[in-house]
């Protein structure tokens, strides 16, 4: 191996681990608020790419039925429950929020497909309508069982899985879609050449990144996040909503998995069930961060690209093993280091 092959394989790794690090970062955001362990995290993503694609194509994307079906789900989960609160005066505003803004986006989203708009419009459109999906998920399935265990959290994460992989399938179909890259150019430095697409990703997702640190540090809603992470209870008792924070988790999540799915479209072929070996990958940094750490889980799922490009060109038909075996050391040492306590309910 030499130095221009040693930097084409640290460009590809850091290139993927910069799309690790969002998913990593999503599914660590929604296991500190929540306590649910994202597993459809990957679904998003995908759900991404194939609408982006849709849109290039210049036809309605699944994504229009799924958003449909899921406000309509949602809108009669809320009226359900303010039927048995005793809340029906309150029921109008929050169909327009479950019920109105998903369908909104929808129909702005069937009405452009055709029309071919610019392509960072049609990004925009992407993020909205993955985006929406995720509040709407937590409402049907995360916030019912919000006093649950996390066991009973996870299994209902693993269901609601294998439930949007289907609806993938129904929806989006079983071929796989690219988008079109964001940049041809390449940039040289003495024998080594970076491709503007990968520059690009990276810078993106630290801008990202740099966003979530201002909107955590520096914005009522954020602090109010940070609280709710940091002790359950006590921001409850100082007025934080659990409901809406847990509404709000999901859309951050959302959005980083669905800008995850605009940036790996380029990059590589997109199925409907593709984002679960991604969003593992992302996990595996999360793991390392102690699904607690958000530096330290951008850092792992970085370690993981470049772990799993490296071995790609050492012990290519390992290079799953190899990533994935990284877990273990990391689960003992932690399971060594930590003080064990029973969980607070």
């Amino acid at each position: 191996m030499d130095l221009s092959i040693a930097a084409l394989l640290a460009q590809d790794g850091i290139t993927n681990g910069a799309i690790y690090a969002l998913l990593a970062l999503a599914i660590v955001l929604v296991f500190t608020v929540t306590r649910v362990i994202w597993i459809p995290s990957g679904e998003f993503l995908s759900y991404g790419t194939l609408t982006l694609a849709g849109l290039q194509l210049g036809k309605a994307p699944g994504t229009v039925g799924l958003l449909v079906a899921l406000a309509i789900v949602a809108g009669l989960v809320e009226t359900a429950s303010s039927w048995r609160q005793g809340a029906l005066a309150r029921l109008p505003r929050r169909l327009l929020f479950w019920v109105g803004v998903p369908l909104l986006i929808a129909l702005v989203l069937a009405r452009a497909a055709p029309l071919q708009w610019p392509f960072p419009v049609q990004v925009l459109l992407t993020l909205a309508a993955v985006t929406a999906m995720g509040p709407l998920q937590y409402r049907i399935v995360y916030q019912p069982l919000a006093d649950a265990s996390v066991l009973v959290l996870l299994i209902v994460s693993v269901a609601v899985h294998f439930v949007l992989t289907g609806l993938g399938l129904w929806f989006f179909g079983a071929e796989g879609s690219r988008t079109p890259a964001f940049s041809d150019a390449s940039l040289q430095a003495g024998a080594v050449v970076f491709s503007a697409q990968s520059l690009f990703v990276v810078l993106a997702s630290l801008l990202l990144i740099g966003v979530l640190y201002l909107l955590f540090g520096a914005t009522l809603y954020g602090k109010a996040l940070r609280a709710t992470a940091i002790n359950r209870i006590g921001a409850r008792l100082v007025g934080i909503s659990p409901s809406f924070a847990g509404t709000l988790t999901f859309a951050l999540a959302a959005l980083l998995c669905a800008f995850s799915g605009v940036l790996i479209g380029p990059i590589t072929t997109v199925y409907y069930d593709s984002g679960f070996l991604i969003s593992l990958k992302g996990f595996v940094g999360a793991i390392i961060g102690g699904l607690v750490s958000y530096p330290l889980a951008a850092a792992g799922a970085i370690l993981v690209g470049l772990l799993e490009s490296f071995s790609s060109f050492w012990a290519s038909a390992f290079k799953e093993v190899i990533v994935f075996t990284l877990i273990i050391p990391v689960l003992l040492w932690r399971s060594l280091a930590t003080r064990h306590h029973e969980e607070d309910e």
